[in-house]
């Protein structure tokens, strides 16, 4: 039988964070010249026009019920960097306004823990808790220089014109080269320590710990 409050601790959390994220490439984006993602409707926190039926739907699904832990992503909104007013540049802003989003709703949770505490919420506290730990974890996760996550385009952005695209050759097996990684253990040995570290700290500043 599923237990729906469960559900719900993980889900809300997962799919704001995921949504947020998004959200925030597509509006720098459109400061910074491109209105891509406002053409096409995606400027928005309405979840149902950035899910992505896998990313969102089969693999979060799928991770519930099998491990009991909710993961997943959004659709990408689509950003035409040529469009930027100063590409290169611009894209540095684009691709980091997905992981400061998630700092900044890391934030937002560690109040609302805060308040549940004083409110002695525990449906509220475990919300909160896992709000925390998810953006912390897709703000680092993102933060990894391997294009295309977001680190890559930041890493790219910075590098002079000819390393940087040589280094965006790398885009088509970036995936592939992540999930290498996370199969040799760097989720364990270098990110999770990292969520966890700062995690801590956040809790310290309310008192928790």
């Amino acid at each position: 039988m599923i237990d729906v409050q469960t559900l719900l601790i993980y889900a809300i959390p997962v799919l704001f964070a995921i949504t947020v994220h998004e959200t925030a490439h597509g509006w720098v984006a459109s400061l910074l010249g491109d209105h891509s993602a406002r053409m096409m409707g995606r400027l928005t926190l309405n979840p149902i026009k950035h899910i992505d039926p896998i990313g969102t739907i089969v693999v979060p699904a799928f991770l519930y019920f099998t491990s009991g832990f909710i993961f997943g992503w959004a659709k990408p909104v689509p950003v035409n960097f040529n469009a930027l007013r100063s590409p290169k540049q611009d894209m540095l802003w684009v691709a980091i306004a997905g992981p400061v989003s998630n700092l900044i709703m890391a934030i937002f949770w560690l109040l609302i823990l805060w308040l549940s505490m004083n409110n002695n919420s525990l449906f509220l506290g475990g919300m909160a808790q896992v709000g925390i730990q998810i953006n912390l974890l897709l703000a680092v996760l993102n933060l990894l220089p391997l294009p295309p996550l977001d680190g890559g385009r930041v890493m790219s952005s910075l590098l002079p014109p000819k390393i940087s695209y040589q280094y965006d050759q790398l885009e088509p097996y970036g995936l592939f080269i992540l999930l290498g990684l996370l199969f040799l253990g760097i989720f364990q040995t270098v990110i999770l320590p990292i969520v966890q570290s700062i995690q801590d700290w956040s809790y310290s500043l309310i008192g928790l710990i």
